[in-house]
């Protein structure tokens, strides 16, 4: 199979290029793209931890376990009570015993398994519905953390329990999983009436003298 055609296979079973995917360092280096600001924040000394519920379907290994492993590198460990993964039904070889046996060399991930196909929401209810942290953090299945990322959702929610919080979202290549900002200013996500996500501005009642100030 020559590469175009790896590329292509790749496109088909997983939606981008995971045969790029599985080129890269599973704990690579990402750039820090926050505001400069962002680094002279503090934040409550004593925070909350969290479940991190990471749900699934038939997902690359490459693009599963970077996940993962941003996740463990770039949070205080103090702060993590557990990562489960939830399998929505996956029928991939490479996600039964292969995952379940790389897995076990992380004591704070556990690994659940849905009997028939539930869906994304079923599926992450039921990984809320296990979690033992004080705060439920739900992350896509080929996502990667960046630095510091933590803190800053926790640290809103210590402050009033009934905050639902979500980051600024940066972007991964599809073609060559480049990292980076999202393009133009900070935006807001949201879904229009064909219930397609967008991402629309933030209204200028809402918008911070501070960028880096959370909206």
């Amino acid at each position: 199979m020559t590469d175009a055609e790896r590329v292509d296979q790749a496109y088909r079973e997983n939606g981008f290029n995971i045969y790029v995917s599985d080129k890269i360092s599973l704990n690579r280096s990402l750039p820090d793209i926050r505001h400069p600001n962002c680094n002279s924040k503090r934040y409550l000394e004593t925070l909350p931890n969290t479940s991190v519920i990471i749900p699934f379907h038939n997902e690359g290994w490459s693009s599963l376990l970077r996940t993962v492993h941003s996740v463990l590198s770039r949070s205080p460990p103090e702060l993590v009570a557990e990562i489960v993964l939830v399998d929505d039904f996956s029928d991939r070889e490479h996600l039964k015993k292969p995952l379940e046996d790389y897995m076990a060399l992380f004591p704070s991930v556990r690994i659940l398994r849905t009997k028939k196909r539930e869906g994304l929401i079923r599926t992450r209810m039921l990984g809320a519905s296990v979690a033992i942290g004080d705060v439920i953090t739900f992350l896509d299945s080929h996502c990667e953390a960046n630095v510091n990322w933590l803190p800053p959702l926790l640290d809103r929610i210590a402050r009033n329990r009934k905050t639902i919080v979500c980051p600024m979202i940066d972007v991964i290549d599809h073609d060559d999983f480049r990292y980076e900002t999202q393009a133009g200013d900070a935006m807001r996500g949201a879904f229009d009436w064909e219930m397609y996500y967008k991402r629309i501005p933030i209204p200028p009642e809402l918008q911070k003298a501070d960028p880096s100030d959370p909206f």
